[in-house]
């Protein structure tokens, strides 16, 4: 009970950035470089006060570090942008899936090769992904903005794959948040910022307590469950994170967005829990 609970805790936390981002970035309370920028500070510093709190060295020099500093500064800078025309939820969603995909599709081309079952959810999950994504009249999300979390989900994934095998994984989150910051102030420091209190308070809030904290959080609960089921509770994110909007900002999402939500967790839930991979 006591796992499931901190399981459930984890996933809003995850879910909470999307409805904390959305609501500062397009409330128009802060600016979106600002958002990111105040998120990653924060979060550094949560990070590194756990680390040193635990006397683990930060492992800031290694060969694959830069490549996770580059996928997390692409994170959340195309994170943050997004936000300022995409509904919570469905942002969420449209990062959540360009993630799994992106992954699923790097393990088909580096491992070994994957089953029919493995197959045909991946391509119901894009099949969904593709529904969120479709422009035109009607469309459900600004090409603008999905283009923009699309490229964070992919600087999501390979911040990932670069991570992989770390002997200590919230050690090297703290290591890629310090080393994310200097290059994220490079990117974002400039004239335009715009910070009002109210969405610097939303941004130390992302960034220290659902990221940090949360991040914090789920490596200490990820080694209790099994691989499938830590692919799959992830499912749960991009619902919460509509549920968030709807409540919280009053984002009602429509008939389109639920059926590509359906088809995407769907589709990656029948290829996570295929008992071959």
């Amino acid at each position: 009970m006591r796992l499931a609970l901190l399981t459930a805790l984890t996933m809003v936390a995850f879910a909470a950035n999307s409805v904390l981002n959305r609501a500062a970035v397009g409330g128009g309370l802060i600016d979106p470089g600002s958002f990111a920028l105040i998120r990653v500070v924060s979060g550094a510093a949560i990070l590194c006060m756990i680390a040193v709190a635990r006397g683990v060295p930060l492992p800031l020099w290694v060969r694959a570090r830069w490549a996770g500093v580059a996928g997390l500064s692409l994170y959340m800078i195309g994170f943050s942008l997004a936000y300022l025309t995409l509904d919570a939820g469905l942002g969420a969603l449209i990062l959540f899936g360009t993630v799994q995909i992106a992954m699923f599709g790097w393990g088909a081309l580096t491992g070994a090769a994957p089953s029919l079952r493995a197959l045909v959810g991946a391509g119901i999950a894009f099949a969904g992904l593709i529904l969120a994504l479709w422009p035109g009249p009607g469309a459900v999300a600004d090409p603008a903005g999905a283009g923009l979390m699309v490229a964070a989900g992919l600087g999501w994934a390979a911040y990932t794959l670069a991570g992989r095998g770390a002997p200590d994984a919230l050690a090297a989150t703290a290591a890629n948040f310090l080393l994310t910051l200097p290059v994220m102030g490079l990117l974002l420091l400039g004239p335009a910022m715009m910070v009002a209190p109210t969405g610097a308070a939303l941004a130390v809030v992302s960034g220290a307590v659902t990221s940090g904290l949360g991040y914090a959080l789920w490596y200490a609960v990820l080694p209790r469950m099994a691989p499938a089921t830590a692919a799959v509770v992830q499912l749960s994110v991009p619902l919460i994170a509509i549920a968030g909007g709807a409540l919280l900002l009053a984002e009602v999402p429509g008939l389109i967005v639920l059926l590509a939500a359906a088809l995407v967790l769907g589709g990656i839930a029948l290829a996570v829990t295929d008992a071959r991979r």
